[in-house]
């Protein structure tokens, strides 16, 4: 278990800022992540990487020459967000374009896709890679819904490597492509991980058994089997990933391959090499050659006792890139020469905006409702963190409640100072929005930003809100949540409740009602659906491939958002 932490809300900024503090030699800390203490030769793509805490080496320790230009780092276990990836993104930018690449979870799709637009915007040309290398989290035939996990290592190397050879954006892209379509891994586990601050790991294991088919993010096994010995480890990871070649390789023999064996966290590296010796002996009868291959911990998830194997599967264009010299605080290889320091002085993005939009009367006193409403939302995900933590643990990674908690706590931050610089209802909403998306990261981050974005716009800052503007911005909630997410009615997910909350509440708008009315009708129609959850199996995120174990418990994020229309309608009551 993680010992050694102060506040667990603080622990991956804590880390972070003593991670910067000693690496200065190759990385320097930015808004959001940390950027190579090189600059970025103008002219050069720059390669972005990142994802949650909980992983070192990855994110921020796999900057420098020959890797990345600079990482955006989340929360535990928790996709940075837009405003982090683009803060990084431009202090690492040097007038090429830059290629955001992270592993294939939900909520790392929607932050960096939403931080390539806003890139796009500041006139920065930006593409995105997730990297799906995760062979048991979906077959051949839905290759693109795979988990990434320690494949993402290669996969990077090789974009930043082609980015420092002077390819072009589109180019640098297509070896991404290449080198991403040619990986495959596959993990076991002996026992989960337990998160800073927790007294219990994010799932166990029974005694003389392993969980196969492991996340990064504490998810639990695929299935189980009898604890091997050394040896039968090694067999299970060659034999499954041999099971299964990319298409233009054909057979192993006479192929080369990028080996990697990567420690989860607490399995130690005598163990590793036992179990690697003879990895390399079962590829040698397989006639497979292999190219400098890694032993170590390279993705981890704190301290999960587990184990993973990575092949890449090597062309000559693939294996210069991988045998390329680099020089990063935890991936070292070959030679580079002197570095030349990056003396800029590097803009922070997150100073305070004290500017709000001007507002009527009528809508600054509505923002006093609009306050009482996040403060009455905060305080309901305080009283039920434990509870959203253990529903999402139960086929997830455990991380709903405190996520929520991050971004529900710093949306009240944020309103409560645009209220006091005499802010509307709208541009109260739309702050906190921004800093719900910004602080909690992941997939609820992004979405309770869009949620309150939506509602914030529909409401502005000129008139009184009455029902008919609630409802309209709680509808385009709901429509822009499946926009952006992808998710439909039935994929077990917050859409279960969104949707037929907000389909509810404009129906009885209509008919008439008060906003009191219709909320509470509303309001008891979200807590059917998240109930009615609990029969579903999940066909989006993380829970996916553990989908037959969530059966009988509803989905977090449906279960938190019925539970947050309750709260408000009690506000609304207070406040009519």
């Amino acid at each position: 278990m993680t010992r050694l932490f102060n506040d667990p809300a603080a622990f991956a900024d804590e880390a972070l800022e003593g991670f910067a503090a000693a690496h200065r030699r190759w990385v320097r800390p930015v808004t959001g992540g940390v950027v190579r203490a090189t600059a970025t030769p103008a002219g050069q793509v720059a390669v972005v990487i990142g994802g949650g805490s909980g992983h070192y080496p990855a994110f921020s320790g796999l900057v420098g020459r020959g890797m990345a230009h600079g990482a955006a780092v989340g929360n535990v276990f928790a996709s940075p967000s837009a405003q982090q990836i683009r803060s990084v993104a431009r202090a690492a930018h040097g007038g090429a374009g830059v290629l955001l690449m992270y592993g294939n979870y939900a909520g790392d799709v929607l932050h960096f896709g939403q931080a390539a637009e806003r890139l796009a915007a500041d006139g920065i040309d930006a593409r995105t890679f997730a990297v799906a290398d995760d062979i048991s989290s979906a077959g051949p035939d839905e290759a693109a819904e795979r988990r990434g996990i320690a494949g993402d290592l290669p996969v990077f190397k090789a974009a930043a490597v082609a980015a420092e050879q002077g390819l072009p954006l589109d180019e640098v892209l297509r070896v991404a492509e290449r080198a991403g379509a040619r990986t495959r891994s596959f993990g076991i586990a002996f026992s989960g991980c337990t998160l800073p601050g927790a007294d219990h790991p994010l799932f166990t294991v029974p005694e003389a058994r392993m969980a196969v088919g492991l996340g990064i993010h504490g998810e639990p096994g695929i299935g189980e089997e009898a604890l091997p010995t050394a040896d039968e480890a090694a067999r299970l990871l060659v034999a499954t990933l041999l099971k299964e070649l990319p298409a233009d390789v054909g057979t192993p023999a006479g192929q080369r391959a990028a080996v990697i064996l990567n420690g989860l966290g607490s399995v130690k590296y005598e163990e590793l090499f036992v179990v690697y010796r003879k990895v390399a002996a079962l590829l040698e009868e397989a006639s497979v050659e292999i190219v400098d291959p890694e032993v170590g911990e390279l993705v981890t998830s704190f301290d999960m006792a587990g184990v993973s194997l990575t092949l890449t599967w090597l062309d000559d264009r693939l294996e210069e890139l991988w045998r390329a010299p680099a020089d990063t605080p935890a991936y070292r290889k070959g030679a580079l020469g002197e570095a030349v320091p990056d003396d800029r002085d590097l803009v922070a993005e997150d100073l305070p905006d004290t500017a709000v939009a001007p507002a009527s009367d009528a809508s600054r006193n509505a923002a006093g409702t609009v306050l009482a409403a996040l403060d009455a939302v905060a305080g309901t995900v305080d009283a039920h963190v434990d509870e959203l933590g253990r529903i999402d643990a139960v086929a997830g990674d455990g991380d709903h409640g405190i996520g929520m908690q991050r971004g529900s706590t710093a949306a009240r931050r944020a309103a409560t100072d645009a209220a006091g610089l005499g802010a509307g209802a709208g541009t109260v909403l739309n702050r906190a929005a921004d800093a719900w998306a910004d602080k909690a990261g992941g997939t609820s981050g992004a979405l309770w930003g869009t949620i309150l974005r939506s509602i914030g716009t529909a409401l502005g800052d000129e008139d009184a809100p009455d029902a008919t503007r609630v409802a309209a911005g709680v509808t385009e909630a709901s429509a822009a949540v499946r926009r952006l997410g992808g998710a439909e009615i039935g994929d077990k997910t917050m859409v279960d409740v969104l949707v037929p909350f907000a389909d509810t509440l404009a129906r009885a708008v209509s008919e008439g009602l008060a906003l009191t009315e219709a909320w509470d009708r509303a309001a008891d129609r979200a807590t059917e659906a998240a109930a009615a959850t609990a029969g579903l199996l999940p066909r989006k995120g993380r829970a996916r491939p553990h989908a037959e174990k969530s059966l009988g418990t509803p989905d977090a994020g449906a279960h938190s958002l019925a539970l947050i229309t309750r709260a408000v309608h009690g506000v609304l009551l207070d406040h009519h």
